[in-house]
């Protein structure tokens, strides 16, 4: 599994910070990350082909996975 953080504006954070809360997530406040896909949330566009794999999470909240 890829390493999973939360970008705003100004902080990239990881997701258990936010997820916890979601009632969308897993029971241990991970985000649902199904075989390459956020399962709570939808493919964000891209711009650059060099950036990270990006989702944007039912909450609003910007998922990128590093690999």
């Amino acid at each position: 599994m890829p390493t999973l953080r939360i970008v705003l504006n100004d902080q990239v954070l990881p997701p258990e910070s936010v997820c916890q809360n979601c009632p969308l997530a897993h029971h241990t406040g991970a985000p649902r990350w199904l075989s390459g896909r956020l399962g709570c949330g939808h493919p964000a566009q891209r711009g650059e082909a060099q950036e990270p794999l990006a989702f944007e999470c039912a909450m609003g909240f910007r998922v990128v996975a590093l690999r």
